[in-house]
């Protein structure tokens, strides 16, 4: 959980505080293909990805469609399963070996209203991650493939290098085939 301790150090999280914020989660270790949330079950957890690429995806018509991928550093929650406490509409497991550190949605409560700063970081998690949703919603909707793709090459350029082109060409809206086109003439 170094990843973990360092992330909110940065914030400013300190001795005491941080301490009880880091003992509230628990570090799990996931091999490949293993379940992190499974599409009609509740997500009890909010993580932080140590290690490894875990793949949001559902499947329709007997394919699968990937929405996300959580990459090392950043947060991973099924979010309307892990906030509403209602069935995940999505599967979530791991594309590689991996570990997360997981809180529990009774310990992030209590964190929440006895800790004033982890407050404050939980509704900055909540805001910025409805914000990305409602980007990437937007972007589906009004930009072609190719500008999608321009984008992503421009904001998250280490997506590129660590999503398999199947699943990017998948959150991207496309076909693995079309992606391919798309980025051989971006070159």
């Amino acid at each position: 959980m170094e990843k973990l301790k360092k992330y909110f150090e940065t914030i400013g999280f300190k001795s005491t505080d941080l301490e009880r914020v880091l003992n509230a989660f628990e570090l799990h270790v996931f091999k490949k293909n293993d379940f992190v949330v499974k599409e009609g079950k509740v997500s009890r957890h909010l993580g932080f990805v140590e290690s490894g690429l875990f793949q949001y995806y559902v499947v329709r018509e007997g394919e699968e469609r990937t929405t996300y991928v959580s990459v090392e550093n950043t947060f991973f929650s099924s979010v309307s399963s892990f906030v509403g406490e209602k069935p995940a509409l999505e599967n979530v497991r791991a594309l590689t070996d991996g570990s997360m550190s997981l809180i529990s949605r009774s310990k992030l409560k209590q964190l929440v209203n006895d800790m004033p700063q982890f407050k404050d970081f939980y509704i900055n998690l909540l805001e910025h991650t409805v914000c990305g949703i409602d980007t990437s919603r937007h972007n589906l909707i009004v930009l072609t493939a190719e500008q999608r793709y321009e984008k992503l090459l421009r904001e998250e350029p280490h997506f590129l290098q660590q999503i398999p082109l199947q699943h990017l060409a998948s959150m991207l809206g496309v076909t693995p085939r079309h992606l391919s086109r798309i980025r051989n003439n971006i070159r």
